[in-house]
């Protein structure tokens, strides 16, 4: 897969140079780029932001510098998101959509109050928020968006089977775990993980993933 993020800050994004996400891209498992959209701004100053029409606080991305910056990254396979309060609520159910379904992502890091409507209308296929809360930009949520669909593209985790039995599997969250030692500070691993007896085992952690799912997000229960 290929993501483009398009930015004005792109040093937010050394953390996606770390650990699994960085080891991916150095073994041409994925591909990320991420674009200045400052750099396509026509102004002599590099402004990329003006006041808002009709009123109002704050400052506008203007369509120039985004127009030209989302035009130089279109293919016939990319698939735009505007990071944006305003979008569908990202979920693990759009991550493998994403994940699945698309080979090249276009990902639009707003800032202030926004980027001007007419982009939208234009270039953007989805807009999506990470929750219910207002960040400086849409840097961060890029972030969170690109870290979960990498992880489900194939050969990006060490152990493909190793998001087989996450949280959100099946609407239910993911049973406790434990390693060793079996006995820390008098503080016992349940008997039942260390029976070898594997249907046991497989019936205490869906036990625990139903009690859990009930206590902490019964919303996820009522979507069964």
């Amino acid at each position: 897969m290929k993501i483009d993020i398009l930015t004005l800050f792109p040093n937010s994004f050394t953390p996606l140079t770390e650990s699994i996400i960085g080891r991916a891209q150095k073994n041409d498992k994925i591909e990320i780029n991420v674009v200045d959209i400052r750099e396509f701004s026509l102004d002599k100053h590099k402004k990329c932001d003006d006041y808002t029409f009709g009123g109002g606080e704050g400052l506008l991305m203007t369509p120039q510098p985004l127009f030209d910056c989302i035009e130089s990254v279109l293919d016939d396979d990319a698939f735009v998101i505007y990071l944006s309060p305003k979008g569908k609520t990202l979920n693990q159910s759009v991550v493998q959509d994403l994940a699945t379904n698309y080979k090249h992502l276009v990902l639009i890091c707003g800032h202030y109050e926004g980027i001007d409507q007419r982009v939208i209308d234009t270039f953007v296929d989805m807009e999506l928020s990470i929750g219910d809360y207002i960040l400086t930009g849409g840097e961060l949520p890029a972030m969170v968006l690109v870290d979960a669909v990498a992880r489900l593209l194939p050969e990006v985790l060490g152990n493909d089977q190793s998001f087989k039995n996450e949280t959100f599997k099946d609407n239910l969250l993911e049973f406790p775990q434990y390693t060793r030692p079996s006995e820390f500070r008098g503080l016992k691993v349940p008997e039942v993980l260390l029976s070898g007896n594997h249907q046991e085992v497989e019936k205490w952690r869906k036990q625990q993933s139903e009690e859990l799912t009930k206590k902490r997000r019964p919303d996820l229960l009522k979507e069964k």
